[in-house]
């Protein structure tokens, strides 16, 4: 693709996904601790109508009513407002975007040699069956395990999760696995408004058309997956977001770093939803702090070393990055806009290079420009020195 096209497609699908997920995610916090913070009607004539809590809020200069019935109101409000279109914007332009960037380009951002010997179209195949196989494991775990015990489910999605995360990291780039993940979970989260969420609020509209008494059963199963949804937000917006932290991606286990993120941020959203249901726990954010110490001193990078006996000179990593990183960082499109055409531009960037090129190795994406141990020695030499 031509990269200057490639580039106007990624700001235009990544403002279109990311104001997609901003409305999405913020309409499912909202409903979640709305449900989880309503009170019985104080009014009997509520009640009697069918009323199972209601919820008292301010916002905007004004005091709002919302009430929750058990099953449905005697007569179809009218107008009925539906929350779907932004679940499937988000992933529409997500699925977009990974297709722009990681398909068209597979051999530079989706392959690595190191990690699997794949050729493009391998693992293309492999992403898009791993995105379909986490919806179809996920759904039927949740009609088997999950009809039986959510808390049993809670512990096999876990530990499905991980496995994801580790095979993604045995086949695809550091950076494009965990972009894996987060797709396959954000596919799970989009699935399950398509094909469980909407279809039960379908089936309550129907029954209330008909006016006949609704079925409980599928609503119970929405209201299930809306909360699965609730707690995969966290973990997914991380994917989302952590190409840009190479302490991460980079990292010698960086699967399990990714487990153990997705557990802390899950474990956020049990805070907040408890604490929107009255309860005050605070050993959870103690031990989410905890975790997160803890992993910032397990991801921290050793010095950089190198066998490189005496003084290096500018001239001497000069071919290095022109061969093995000005190749992409060029140019007005440079990414990010770091360029490393001039030795004032070089220099200036000393930090950046010490730490994506020697100490995560997260530079060049893939190795795709085939930069070797000892030229990365060389530039931990030159830094040493120029410090």
């Amino acid at each position: 693709m031509d990269p200057y096209l490639r580039d106007v497609l990624d700001v235009l699908l990544r403002m279109l996904h990311v104001v997609a997920g901003i409305a999405w995610i913020g309409a499912s916090f909202y409903f979640v601790r709305l449900d989880l913070a309503l009170r019985a009607p104080k009014r009997r004539e509520d009640a009697e109508a069918g009323v199972a809590g209601e919820f008292w809020g301010v916002h905007g200069g004004g005091l709002y009513h919302s009430q929750k019935y058990r099953l449905a109101p005697a007569e179809m409000p009218e107008p009925l407002h539906w929350f779907k279109w932004e679940a499937y914007t988000t992933w529409l332009s997500g699925f977009a975007l990974m297709v722009v960037l990681y398909y068209f380009d597979a051999g530079l951002r989706l392959v690595d040699r190191d990690a699997a010997d794949l050729d493009e179209w391998q693992a293309i195949a492999l992403s898009v069956g791993g995105i379909a196989l986490a919806w179809i494991v996920y759904d039927m775990l949740c009609r088997t395990v999950g009809r039986r015990s959510q808390a049993a489910l809670t512990v096999v999605g876990t530990g499905l999760v991980s496995l994801a995360a580790w095979g993604s990291s045995e086949l695809f780039a550091p950076r494009a696995a965990y972009l894996q993940v987060g797709v396959m979970l954000g596919t799970i989260m989009t699935a399950n408004v398509f094909l469980v969420i909407i279809p039960a609020h379908r089936k309550l509209v129907a029954a209330m058309e008909a006016g006949s008494e609704p079925d409980a059963a599928p609503l119970l199963e929405a209201k299930n997956r809306s909360v699965h949804n609730n707690y995969l937000t966290l973990p997914v917006l991380f994917t989302m977001l952590a190409g840009h932290f190479a302490l991460v991606f980079s990292a010698d286990e960086a699967w399990l770093v990714f487990v153990v993120i997705a557990v802390l941020t899950a474990l956020i959203r049990v805070f907040f939803n408890r604490w929107n249901a009255g309860r005050r726990e605070w050993w959870i954010p103690v031990v989410a702090a905890a975790g997160v110490v803890a992993l910032a001193l397990w991801l921290r990078p050793e010095e950089a070393g190198s066998d490189v006996a005496g003084p290096v000179a500018f001239e001497q990593i000069r071919p290095v990055v022109e061969e093995r990183c000005a190749t992409c960082h060029a140019g007005p499109s440079a990414p990010l806009g770091v360029r490393l055409e001039t030795r004032e531009q070089i220099e200036a960037r000393i930090d950046d290079i010490e730490r994506q090129a020697v100490l995560t190795q997260a530079m060049p994406p893939g190795n795709a420009t085939g930069i070797s141990t000892s030229e990365r020695e060389l530039l931990a030499a030159w830094i040493a020195q120029n410090r």
